[in-house]
């Protein structure tokens, strides 16, 4: 194992100088995506309160199929290969193309068959029937038609990630998130098709993305070309798999705490539910912020500790969580200072707006202690060491669920007591995720 480096700041600034430069296109993309969900969530609340609550409803399984597809799978995909590559096992690398391919196809599957198909019962047992009949044509077209190259485009930008290639994985998001908002108006408001417009612009424009991210990789541009005329080898989907399921599971677990919030929510009624959906979008858009920095500390960490440099590991994944900490921790305190002003960007309802603003009055401060624990989980990925992110998302649930119906019931604090709920899950994350990258743990037992 190599020994720890030099802490000079000709060292500290290449380290921040690698980081940024792998950081800055998956950056780029981000912020684009945090437009376009944000004109998504624009363009929902101008169907009306009814369908901003169908959408709201239907969100926490968006963003699972997102955070899956791009951080939790994909990071298992980006690490894998990095891990390969850092290790000098090209062929690895090249084999694991196809074997990410089968695993998005089969897990895009698995979102598109129960939602697609039977929508109003999944979200009718969340939102109510009159949120579940809002969301369904939405849904039918979102995961019926989008669910497999949303997979897809997400897995062969990750592929790219694996190989350094970020700025190449970038260019083809970039065109897809620039096109989506427009797509999504056109189609929701022109063409008169409203929330379900919004449904079929993600999986238009995905199947696009796809055709293009597959071209690229085919053509070598992870830096090698992939093998596809092989047997799949169980050794191979494991290398992805043992570190992609296990983030796939943290996704679960996130989503599971805003599903089950949005279920506790609905005893306030539908405009609670919309309010919630204000604020969960909003807490879910500093993955994407963070994702840009974590994406780079996948590649980065995995390719030190496939080289056994953990102490240039380690340094990495503190370097990338100060950077991502302070990006969120600002966006944090705008929604936290202001969330009446972010709350009426949102919505016209003067009711789902004090409803969302009193729950981002709280939510807002803990925006900071996210991205630290994002950027940490990112790097984690890299390292192949995900039993402290495992605890963090537990603490979470448990927090947000349980926390906070403690204190709406018994500590009588009502609706704000969920938020606080909320709150508190998201920072007790961002701790012990950080407790977990330390030397005890990096290189420890895996």
């Amino acid at each position: 194992m190599a020994g720890p480096p030099e802490e000079t700041p000709p060292v500290m600034l290449d380290r921040l100088r690698r980081i940024g430069v792998l950081a800055a296109p998956t950056a780029l993309v981000a912020l684009l995506q945090v437009v376009g969900q944000l004109a998504e969530t624009w363009l929902a609340a101008r169907q009306g309160t009814a369908a901003l609550a169908g959408w709201a409803t239907a969100l926490p399984f968006v963003l699972l199929m997102q955070m899956m597809s791009t951080g939790a799978m994909g990071g298992g995909v980006v690490s894998a290969i990095a891990r390969a590559l850092g290790g000098g096992r090209r062929e690895d690398a090249s084999a694991m193309v196809l074997h990410s391919v089968l695993i998005a196809v089969a897990a895009g599957l698995i979102f598109a068959i129960p939602l697609g198909l039977f929508p109003r019962a999944i979200f009718g047992a969340i939102g109510g029937a009159a949120a579940a009949e809002a969301a369904a044509p939405y849904a039918m077209w979102l995961f019926g038609l989008g669910a497999v190259p949303v997979w897809l485009t997400n897995t062969l930008a990750s592929v790219l990630r694996g190989g350094g290639r970020h700025a190449l994985a970038a260019r083809v998001l970039v065109l897809a998130w620039l096109a989506l908002p427009f797509t999504g108006w056109a189609l929701a408001e022109w063409a008169g098709m409203g929330l379900a417009g919004l449904g079929l612009a993600q999986a238009l424009v995905f199947w696009v993305a796809t055709l293009a991210m597959g071209l690229v990789v085919l053509r070598g541009g992870a830096g090698f070309v992939p093998v596809l005329r092989q047997r799949p080898r169980g050794a191979i989907f494991g290398k992805i798999l043992s570190v992609g399921l296990v983030a796939s599971g943290l996704a679960v677990v996130a989503n599971l705490a805003t599903i089950l919030v949005t279920a506790q929510m609905a005893a306030y009624g539908p405009v609670a539910v919309a309010a919630y959906g204000i604020s969960a979008r909003l807490e879910f858009l500093m993955i994407p912020l963070a994702f840009g920095i974590g994406s780079a500390l996948t590649a980065l960490v995995g390719r030190a500790a496939g080289a056994g440099d953990w102490a240039e590991a380690r340094a990495l994944a503190w370097t990338g969580a100060a950077l991502a900490l302070a990006l969120t921790g600002v966006a944090g305190l705008v929604v936290a200072l202001w969330p009446v002003q972010v709350a009426s960007l949102f919505s016209a309802d003067p009711a789902v707006v004090a409803i969302a603003a009193r729950g981002l009055g709280y939510v807002g401060f803990a925006f900071g202690g996210f991205g630290l624990g994002m950027a940490l989980y990112f790097a984690s990925l890299g390292a192949g060491r995900m039993g402290y992110p495992v605890v963090g998302a537990l603490s979470r649930l448990t927090l947000a669920v349980g926390g906070g119906a403690l204190l709406a019931g018994p500590l009588g604090m009502g609706i704000e007591g969920h938020f606080l709920g909320v709150a508190l899950g998201i920072t007790s994350y961002g701790v012990v995720t950080a407790l977990g990258v330390r030397r005890a743990v990096w290189p420890g037992r895996a």
